[in-house]
């Protein structure tokens, strides 16, 4: 009798051991997970105890929706940070979870579940959570794609023959890759990213200075019935309305490019122009990569 007793209290303290939560763990969210259609969106958590950041963790993620059955998603995580694990997640679609994290460190098992609710995403990156989105793509792609055909009347006109055909081609290559959706990311990245830093230095694109940019490029447009035909099939409404916002960042970027050649020149003042420039572009680009490093960028 007395062994049956000893036997039931040990498997009860097993049992015990089994359900233990482990160390009191702190899950915050510290990238957002969106959903995005057919995508695996990223997102990123920060583990705490007592305040104090946890290393060396093995993380998953179990995400189900709390209203809806369909079924559980899985996410490993790894070590980003000091105590910040990143994942990616590919979700049925936005609204409310609870989300199970598991965290063993030395065999010792913890577990914590939150509630969460997941937003659908605004665009196809951010930068310091502002979007960049799909209408943002589509300007510049259309920017790129009215200069390109510049180009190619520009050519017609200017060579014949095998030169031509040359022209041509190179810029029906530069089409292809204008189209590429990273490389548009990338373009709109760099000049965002620039026009922030402006920002910072205390610059400013007026309205004015965005209207004559904007007034610049179209007198160029205009001399070009070919331009000018691309623009109407796009939309002259939608063509200026998204000219407005993205001349803005533009602008910016300028100043801060103005800023660097000025520099330059009073660094070097015995250097040619040629000179200047080419070294002026380095500085920026330098200036570029600094402020990229600053910034959260994701993409989705």
């Amino acid at each position: 009798m007395k062994k049956s007793i000893l036997l039931v209290l040990l498997l009860m303290a097993a049992m015990l051991a089994g359900c233990s939560s482990g160390p009191d763990y702190k899950v915050d969210v510290t990238k957002p997970l969106y959903f995005v259609k057919d995508k695996a969106a990223p997102f990123e958590i920060k583990v705490t105890e007592k305040g104090k950041a946890i290393k060396g963790l093995t993380v998953t993620a179990e995400m189900e929706m709390a209203n809806m059955d369909h079924g559980t998603e899985t996410a490993k995580l790894k070590e980003s940070d000091s105590g910040h694990y990143s994942g990616k997640s590919k979700l049925p679609m936005d609204g409310k979870y609870k989300i199970t994290f598991t965290m063993t460190k030395a065999k010792v098992k913890s577990e914590t579940t939150i509630d969460y609710t997941v937003k659908k995403a605004q665009g196809l990156a951010t930068i310091n959570g502002k979007w960049i989105t799909k209408d943002d793509l589509d300007f510049y792609q259309f920017v790129n794609k009215l200069q390109l055909e510049i180009n190619r009347v520009t050519a017609k006109q200017k060579y014949k023959g095998d030169v031509l055909k040359d022209e041509l081609t190179n810029i029906d290559t530069q089409e292809k890759a204008a189209a590429d959706q990273n490389q548009l990311l990338t373009q709109i990245i760099r000049i965002r990213a620039m026009a922030l830093l402006a920002e910072e230095k205390g610059h400013n694109a007026t309205p004015a200075d965005i209207q004559a940019a904007i007034a610049k490029d179209r007198a160029q447009y205009n001399e070009y019935p070919e331009a000018k035909q691309l623009i109407q099939q796009f939309g002259e409404t939608k063509f200026s309305a998204l000219a407005e916002k993205e001349y803005k960042y533009a602008v910016l970027a300028n100043q801060v490019e103005a800023d660097v050649i000025a520099r330059t020149k009073a660094e070097n003042p015995k250097v040619n122009d040629q000179e200047i420039n080419y070294q002026a572009q380095q500085n920026y680009e330098d200036l570029l990569v600094s402020q990229m490093s600053s910034l959260k960028i994701e993409v989705f």
